[in-house]
């Protein structure tokens, strides 16, 4: 196969149809026709099923998909190496985070290192923990910063700062609240509950049992910035992450940590074939004095 060909085989197997494919690629849908047919005939095997709602991959290009993707990441970023040459620009660093990180930690490391970096270029995206694996497999994102570490996928990781879990609440709900809370202090009081599938969620859920602590629930908030909103709004008080917190702050509003601490690691996560490079490194050092200081 060409690169002619892979493009158009990633590009209908991606899009579902023939006319999406020539949209997303700006070409005729007779020129992907014709390319997809001749790829078939090239390799002997049918790579689609044809329905009326669309193309159906088969068993065969799902195996080949995967190849194929890693072929256009390669290309993509010969593309812009190239084009980052020409515009005398330097490397391209693709880091996706959570979004309660790229609240507040990862624009101001971003913005710190281009001070001294000034020829990088950032390619930055939020992810959910569910995401993680995939994107890095996929070849979407280089590193992940996460909470969470995924069990039984061959990532590596380093630890690059802790987090920790806060209160946040409104200062008239609680006029004189000591340096540190309870758990039991929100017996009785409206709670905003954090999704309990998330390792921050079920570390939360795990701390109220072992303290036989049951909270007045009144909505599920699957972010940690709708959470944030839902408190500003005066709907009850939420558990959030620190960096959460950090990024809400406006007038009215207070956080305070628990107590005991309930504290979380920062992983830089990536494939253990692609460890970070020197100027990734640089700026996963930034990042973690950035996520210190907060």
């Amino acid at each position: 196969m060409n690169l002619r060909q892979i493009e158009i085989f990633h590009a209908v197997y991606l899009h579902g149809t023939v006319s999406a494919a020539a949209r997303a690629l700006n070409v005729s849908q007779p020129a992907v026709t014709k390319v997809l047919r001749h790829t078939e005939r090239l390799i002997g095997l049918p790579l689609f099923e044809r329905t009326n709602n669309g193309l159906i991959p088969t068993q065969d290009a799902r195996t080949l998909f995967a190849e194929v993707s890693d072929i256009q990441d390669r290309v993509r970023s010969l593309k812009q190496a190239a084009q980052n040459m020409r515009n005398g620009r330097g490397a391209m660093l693709r880091f996706s985070a959570l979004p309660s990180l790229g609240l507040g930690a990862i624009p101001e490391a971003v913005s710190r290192f281009l001070r001294s970096h000034e020829d990088i270029m950032f390619d930055l995206q939020t992810l959910h923990h569910d995401e993680m694996v995939r994107k890095l497999y996929e070849r979407e994102t280089d590193i992940a910063i996460s909470f969470e570490i995924p069990i039984s996928a061959p990532v590596a990781h380093q630890v690059i700062g802790e987090g920790e879990l806060v209160i946040l609440y409104r200062e008239d709900d609680l006029p004189a609240a000591p340096a540190r809370l309870h758990l039991e202090d929100l017996r009785n009081r409206k709670f905003i509950s954090p999704i309990k599938s998330g390792p921050i969620g079920v570390m939360l859920s795990n701390e109220l049992s072992r303290l036989d602590v049951e909270l007045e629930e009144v909505v599920s908030a699957r972010t940690y910035y709708i959470a944030a909103a839902l408190v500003r709004a005066g709907v009850g008080m939420a558990i959030v992450d620190n960096f959460t917190a950090h990024a809400a702050a406006a007038p009215g509003l207070s956080s305070r940590p628990l107590q005991p601490a309930i504290t979380f690691d920062i992983n830089a996560i990536y494939l253990q074939n692609r460890p970070p490079s020197k100027t990734a490194s640089e700026f996963l050092n930034l990042l973690s004095t950035v996520i210190d200081n907060l």
